[in-house]
Order: C-alpha cells, then structure tokens, then sequence
C-alpha cells in the first residue's frame, strides 16, 4: 500500500528537515550501539582482570564479520528498495525487502555453522595465545555459535524499514536491543551477579539480539498492511534482477567489511606481541574511537535512502543538497569530538580500567587515533553516495584502498619505525589520502549527473517547440 508521508519525506520536505528526520534516529541508534558495545568493555574492565578484557577485544573481528552478512543484504536490498520506490516499482521493493530477509536469515545459519565447525583455527587466527583463547570462545560461544541469527537478522531488518523512510521504527528496534544488553551486563558479568567474566557479555549481547528481533516482527505484524517490508515467503524470488541488483551493492559493502576485520586482525595480531595490557588498551581506545565514527556511519546511512530515492527519481539538485548539507555537519561535529578526545584522552581510558599501565598504553593509541576523525566522515560519506545510488564498485574501490593499499602496509612500516604506538597512527594515514579522494568524486560525480540532468531538460525542452 502506498505511503504518501513517506513520498513526501522524500519529494517534499524541506532538505534539512528531511535528513535530520532520517539521520537523527539512526544516529542516536548508531550512538547507543556504541554505549552497548563499549558496555561490554566497561564491566569486563570492572574485573580488573586484563585476560577477560583482552578477550572481548580479540573477539571483536568476529562481531565486526557480521557486518559483511549485514551490508551484503541489508545495505544492497535497502539501496534497491529506495531506488525502486524512487521508480514507483512497488512490486520490486516488496521482492527486493523479502529477498535481504530471507538471505539475512540463511547468512546468519551459515556463519554461525561455519565458525563453530572450524572454532580452534579461528582463535588462533584472532590472536588469542593459550591465557586469552578460553575467555574469548566463551564470549564467541554465545555471540557467533548461538547468536548470529539474531545479530545479523535484526540488523537487516532495521536497513529494510529505514529504506522507506521509517527510520525511527528502524532505530526503536535496534536500541531496544542495546538497552537491554546494558541492563543485562553487570547481571551476567560481575561477581556481586553471575560471575561470568566475558561469557556472560556474550550472553547479554545474544539475548538483546533476540529482543530487538523480536520487536521488529511484532512491529511487521502490526504494520503489515502499510509497509513496503515483505516478509512473505512467496515473494522470495531471488530472479536475476534482483540478485544483479542487490550484490552490485551489497557484494562491495560486504568485502568492505571483511576488510574492515582484516585489517583490525592485523592490529591485534601485531599489539599482541606486546602483552595483554596492551591488546586491553588497544581495544579500550578502538571502542572509544568507535563512537564518534558510529555517527559519522549513522549519518552516511541515514540520509541513503534520500539519495537513492531522488538519484531514481532524477532529482539531482535535492539530491545534491542533501549530501552538502550532511557533509557541513558531520566534519564540524567530527573535529570538535576530536579535540576533547585529544585532550581528556587518559580521562575517557580510565572510565574503563583503572590501571595506570593501560591508561599509558591507551591515552597515547587515543591521541593517534582520534586525528583521523574530521576527515574519515568524508570517505564514509562517499561511500554512502555511492551504495545508494547503486555504485557498488566504486565504493569497494575506496575499501581497497583504505585497508589494502594504505592502512594494513602503514601499520607494518610504522610499527617498524615507532613499535607499538606507531600502529595507531594507521588510520590516520588512509583517512587523509582518502578525504581528499572523496571530496574530488563526489565533485565530480555532480558536475556529471548536473550535465546529464541539464541534458535531458534540454531535450524536453525542444520537443515542445512548434
């Protein structure tokens, strides 16, 4: 049934108005995944025993290898929902939203069968050494053997109700599973509770996957006459078009994040060496560092469908605007969180673990890394563009060259000439080379499509004249 808000959230609503509605949401859920992630972190550190909280660190390419089932059918079906409602093709957003769900549910059977079977080979693979790999398969016990069909699938399903514009419901779900993890954290883990150490951050985190699950089927059942999200099994039809469509995008947006974890397992591998306080500080500064490139994703994510909807629709000028206008807050608010990490780093560190020999290691990785800010919220802005307006291969290229030709080779060389602190600095050597890149294609991307637009005007134009 179609939805004449949501049209005009997309056609009609004033350009400001219309990405604070969709991006505002899907930044505060972005922020509160943060708070539920660094939650783990927080009450592992409450412990004062560096093994477990190393182990919730060395865990976390596994958790982030989720995002590779997420991107491949929540970002690649969303981008075609929003580009087929752009189209008025409401028979393919339908087709389009039942495929990412029915792919989510098998990607998530699929991983979580995979890593249990070959369980031993990844924990040496994430650095784990004979005092770190039992707490971190207890954690991975939970979140990847028992959890990974709830993690991926309530994260595809919020991509699938933001993609029409509901952006709020997409974030309400997402969130209500976070809360419920921080609640459920210190219950599980402390010793005045369960006494679990990392196993019982597991169990938190799979549980509140399971709730915000089931918060978007009750949501689904509710709205089932009003949203464009189908669940239905007959609409599953995975026909060349839709396939084409959706792993155009979503195969890039994948292999991104299987970079992503590349790269951060090289990291780990390489401040393991140094002892677990180390990988604790390490890890410590990474999730702090976390937050503010979770809003910069937040909003790169939230105004996709904008873009894709008016990129389909050919209304490049709204289309312009919207990421201009994203652009001007994110790299504003992204320098200004840079400065206060800069310079309250050993206060932020300490906030996780009191202990004066990760507060060293972990305010000095801080410093590095919050350098990079101001300027990775324009790559992932380019990278936004392009998912939305269906191209794939484009925004994989950035991917390679961030992980591939720049950050994994910066941290060899830089670990030589500065060992240790020198890894931190990583990120910081991709994300200039990668701003300026950004700023130049999307440049040029409008200086294209402003042509193309003004060339077809042109041609309707003259068919008019007598």
């Amino acid at each position: 049934m179609k939805d004449e808000q949501k049209i005009k959230l997309f056609e009609e609503v004033p350009v400001a108005k219309a990405v604070m509605t969709m991006s505002v949401p899907t930044i505060i859920s972005s922020l509160v995944m943060v708070i539920y992630n660094l939650a783990d972190t927080y009450f592992v550190g409450m412990i004062n025993d560096p093994v477990q909280n190393a182990a919730v660190a060395l865990a976390a390419p596994v958790l982030l290898a989720f995002n590779a089932v997420n991107n491949l059918f929540g970002v690649g079906s969303a981008s075609m929902m929003s580009r087929s409602l752009g189209k008025k093709d409401y028979d393919m957003v339908y087709k389009s939203s039942a495929f990412g769900f029915y792919c989510a549910l098998m990607g998530g059977a699929l991983f979580s069968l995979l890593y249990t079977v070959f369980r031993q080979p990844v924990l040496t693979l994430l650095g784990s050494d004979a005092d770190t790999a039992a707490a971190t398969g207890a954690y991975l016990r939970w979140t990847v053997t028992c959890g990974a069909i709830p993690a991926i699938l309530n994260v595809v399903i919020a991509h699938l109700v933001r993609a029409e514009g509901s952006s709020l419901h997409a974030s309400i779900g997402t969130m209500s599973g976070c809360f419920l993890n921080i609640i459920l954290d210190p219950v599980f883990i402390l010793p005045s509770g369960l006494n679990m150490g990392a196993a019982g951050a597991g169990l938190a985190t799979f549980l509140s996957n399971c709730a915000a699950c089931l918060y978007f089927f009750v949501l689904m059942y509710i709205k089932r006459d009003r949203t464009y999200v189908c669940m239905k099994p007959s609409m599953f039809r995975p026909d060349k078009t839709i396939v084409t469509n959706v792993c155009s995008v979503g195969i890039p947006a994948s292999i991104q994040n299987l970079l992503a974890v590349t790269g951060m397992t090289v990291l780990n591998n390489f401040t393991s060496s140094y002892g677990s306080y180390a990988v604790a500080a390490m890890g410590i500064a990474k999730k702090i560092d976390m937050v503010p490139m979770y809003v910069s994703q937040g909003l790169s994510q939230g105004i996709m469908p904008l873009v894709s909807y008016n990129y389909a629709s050919k209304n490049i000028k709204r289309m312009k605007k919207t990421v201009i206008f994203s652009a001007r807050i994110a790299v504003s608010f992204l320098t200004a969180i840079a400065v206060c990490y800069y310079f309250g780093s050993e206060f932020f560190i300490r906030l996780f673990m009191d202990d004066d020999v990760i507060v060293s290691y972990g305010s000095r990785f801080l410093h590095a890394l919050c350098l990079s800010l101001p300027f990775l919220c324009m790559d992932f802005l380019a990278v936004g563009v392009y998912q939305a307006c269906g191209m794939g291969r484009k925004s994989l290229i950035f991917a390679i060259f961030r992980k591939i030709v720049l950050e994994i080779p910066a941290l060899y060389l830089l670990n030589k000439l500065y060992p240790l602190y020198g890894l931190a600095f990583a990120q910081l050597t991709a994300e200039l080379v990668l701003a300026t890149a950004a700023v130049v294609v999307l440049f040029r991307m409008f200086r294209r499509l402003d042509a193309d637009d003004s060339s077809i005007a042109g041609i309707d134009k003259n068919r008019h004249i007598p």
